[in-house]
């Protein structure tokens, strides 16, 4: 596999330090691992905290900004950054207000992010947290007790950053996310395996002319494998997944994600088929978001994902953001 890096050892010290060229609004400590917004601490404003392991950018560095995540910890490539990287991030971005981590359901996030939150409470930083595990395609797979968390996150992390710089307090920061995790269900299909850097060659297989239904963004199996499907079909099982278990009865977020080396034409295609497919099953789509986002280093496919909302929550994820992958209003 041909790869535009130097040493698999440093891609991701050697992309962090791209980051901080590229944007300086943001605080980026190569050496420790932590992407802070430059202007945090925010006086009476709560922080949000979120990350994962790399190789699914913009997911969480791309994020981070007025409007969305105060700070962002990359771990090594596919594996959860380490508690010292988190307890770092909340004491940057901690007002006094509190900190809220958003937290994606693998075990080794989750287990580290709960030991950070005891850490980072020794040392006088009131901190709160919500899961994400809104994947419908499997239980209890390789990396989770319990359902993934993929695409839902932008939401949780958005909406909550929004009631953050509005100035809610911890508390209700926290129920907001909570509310948009518990609204969010996503599905996703894989074209091709994902390769990463230390392999350098696809890490499971994938026969030419067929498909992985329900696939996980480290590659995960999924729900089963068909020969290659069009768009169209693909859709159709994809939202019907989603929709069996959402059970919607307002109006959606929708998110048509591309898992890293899907073409926008492609994914604008696909978005087509699932605003019509979610069209004849009755379901009025209030704001749609088609792009790479949650991805999967450079894995073809796509995810889709709703967000059940209400006006409260329509507002906050129109408010306005400015990040290096989300931006809009200001």
């Amino acid at each position: 596999m041909k790869m535009l890096i130097n040493v698999p050892e440093t891609v991701v010290a050697d992309a962090l330090r791209g980051m901080a060229a590229a944007h300086p609004d943001l605080s980026v400590d190569v050496e420790n691992r932590v992407v802070v917004r430059r202007d945090a601490p925010v006086a009476g404003k709560v922080g949000i905290v979120s990350g994962g392991g790399s190789g699914h950018e913009p997911l969480h560095g791309g994020f981070v900004g007025p409007g969305m995540l105060s700070a962002a910890c990359p771990g090594e490539v596919f594996t959860s950054p380490v508690p010292d990287q988190m307890v770092r991030a909340a004491a940057a971005v901690d007002s006094g207000s509190g900190v809220l981590f958003v937290v994606k359901n693998y075990t080794g996030d989750v287990l580290n992010f709960d030991m950070a939150a005891e850490l980072a409470e020794d040392e006088g930083i009131q901190v709160a947290k919500v899961l994400v595990h809104d994947d419908v395609a499997v239980t209890d797979s390789l990396f989770t007790a319990g359902r993934r968390g993929t695409g839902g996150t932008l939401f949780v992390e958005k909406i909550a950053g929004a009631a953050a710089d509005e100035g809610m307090p911890l508390e209700r920061v926290e129920t907001i996310a909570r509310q948009v995790s518990e609204a969010s269900r996503s599905f996703g299909v894989a074209l091709t395996a994902v390769s990463t850097p230390a392999k350098g060659s696809p890490t499971f297989d994938l026969p030419e002319g067929e498909l992985e239904l329900g696939i996980g963004i480290h590659g995960e199996p999924g729900r089963e494998r068909r020969a290659m499907m069009t768009s169209r079909e693909i859709a159709d099982f994809a939202v019907a997944a989603i929709l069996e278990d959402l059970q919607p009865r307002g109006p959606v977020l929708a998110l048509v994600n591309g898992m890293g080396a899907t073409p926008l034409l492609e994914l604008y295609g696909f978005n087509a088929e699932v605003q019509r497919v979610l069209g004849e099953r009755g379901v009025t789509v209030a704001r749609t978001l088609v792009g790479n986002y949650v991805t999967s280093l450079d894995m073809a496919g796509c995810s889709v994902t709703l967000c059940e909302v209400d006006d409260d929550l329509l507002r906050l994820w129109d408010a306005p953001v400015s990040t290096p992958a989300l931006r809009w209003g200001r």
